[in-house]
């Protein structure tokens, strides 16, 4: 079992960072608003400063994380920052054979398929990530009121990658170990909660202010599957820090009628893509806090149609117990940064949700 990390620092008090208030459930200031993947190829100066450097090489380079997570807080005013990382940098830190092939994803050198080889997957050390904590460290002494946000991998997601052995539209291979072979499938989440905790904790003792855990691909789940083959597993990683003393975000893509199972695994704030109205997913999940759900797509769609879609959303958001405005998944690499700019702002303009 996964040892509780005792923090290496002390922890940053922002009573009145916005974005820490919400997801608490307060009264803000404003609306609080940052996006998944502000920090990426949307940004030229992300472009110009990874030129020639390898993803995963990226990821543990502590000064290169630094960077990159400022330039939105920088060039935004975005409410919060997020850790500028992937979801596989656990497993690579605790020795699996893998690495992110550009335009592909991540892609495993063997797939895990088999009780032998869950067996043999490599734990994680605190130690093997502490490239992640010197660079959260970095973080918090530059962004003064700006708080920082950590996040890890599901388990879920992070076995469908392990097992398909890269991305996958129909996740086949994942669901015939869940199916054809439950106590496989139990062990390899079991191993992989433990590796997301580790993750975590280790961000949080380092001095995140907040984390979040990325469940990508659970909407490929029906209701029944994801409360008897993944609620255990993630309840374990997100109960892991109820004494961490952040709040904790739980989101995953097209997973409207999975929302009250996954704040049941130990949300404080439930992640809302596009697909579910603000208003639907506050009364799925009362009295939680909600983030969310720009589409992505509509800042191509011009200033006004994005004014209309920020008014709508920030009033849906109104039903929730605190709202954290965000796009309903990442910022797509061709969106120009200006236009995420404006966006901010008109987030902004809006009276805050209580």
């Amino acid at each position: 079992m996964t040892e509780l990390i005792t923090p290496a620092v002390a922890r940053r008090s922002l009573p009145d960072a916005p974005f820490l208030v919400a997801a608490r459930g307060g009264a803000p200031s404003r609306v609080p608003v940052w996006f998944m993947r502000q920090a990426g190829r949307s940004l030229p100066e992300y472009r110009a400063l990874r030129a020639g450097t390898a993803m995963l090489a990226a990821c543990f380079d502590p000064g290169m994380v630094t960077e990159i997570t400022l330039q939105p807080v920088r060039r935004h005013d975005v409410d919060a920052a997020i850790l500028f990382s992937d979801i596989v940098v656990p497993l690579v830190a605790a020795g699996v054979d893998l690495d992110i092939v550009p335009g592909t994803g991540p892609v495993v050198a063997t797939p895990i398929r088999d009780p032998r080889q869950v067996a043999e997957l490599p734990a994680l050390a605190a130690e093997q990530v502490d490239p992640v904590a010197e660079a959260v460290r970095l973080l918090t002494a530059e962004l003064g009121g700006t708080p920082l946000i950590g996040f890890a991998g599901a388990p879920f997601t992070l076995a469908s990658y392990l097992v398909e052995g890269g991305p996958s539209r129909n996740h086949e291979r994942t669901k015939a170990l869940m199916y054809g072979d439950p106590a496989t499938w139990h062990a390899l989440l079991d191993r992989l909660a433990d590796t997301a905790l580790t993750f975590l904790r280790a961000q949080v003792a380092a001095g995140v202010d907040a984390v979040q855990l990325f469940d990508s691909w659970a909407g490929a789940l029906s209701l029944k599957d994801y409360r008897e083959f993944v609620l255990p597993h993630s309840t374990k990683v997100l109960g892991g820090l109820a004494d961490a003393g952040v709040p904790r975000i739980h989101f995953g893509v097209g997973t409207g009628p999975l929302l009250p199972a996954m704040r049941k695994a130990g949300a404080d704030v439930v992640g809302v893509d596009w697909r579910t109205p603000l208003d639907q997913a506050a009364a799925a999940v009362p009295g939680s806090a909600l983030q969310g759900n720009l589409d992505p797509a509509v800042l191509f769609a011009g200033d006004e149609v994005i004014q209309r879609e920020v008014a709508r959303i920030v009033a849906e958001g109104r039903a929730g117990g605190g709202h954290v405005f965000n796009l309903g998944h990442g910022v797509l690499p061709d969106t120009d940064p200006d236009v995420i700019t404006r966006t901010v702002a008109h987030v902004h303009a809006h009276t805050p949700t209580r």
